[in-house]
């Protein structure tokens, strides 16, 4: 039986950097979701992403994840989300 994960979650972005911790935290928090695909934006080998990120977002640090068109910020915010049982529905589109 094929995995049932593998294409039922929202596109995931995040604006991250080499050495970033929290963007180690959110991959893996994600990852714990189920979630196999993350797009990530490095804004430290390309520099014109940081000014995206931040005319996108109105923040300069990272990570800055977006589930779908849906900006939730950066890990604590994403942990906050997954705390209140908000992150599931969202990853599968039902938010």
């Amino acid at each position: 039986m094929a995995n049932p994960k593998t294409s039922e979650f929202a596109e995931i972005t995040m604006y991250s950097t080499a050495i970033c911790p929290y963007c180690q935290r959110a991959e893996m928090l994600l990852k714990s979701k189920g979630v196999t695909e993350i797009t990530k934006v490095r804004i430290d080998s390309a520099p014109e992403k940081r000014d995206e990120m931040i005319t996108k977002t109105g923040r300069r640090t990272v990570p800055q994840i977006f589930i779908g068109d849906t900006h939730v910020g950066g890990f604590d915010d994403l942990a906050a989300l997954d705390r209140a049982g908000g992150l599931e529905p969202l990853l599968k589109g039902q938010a």
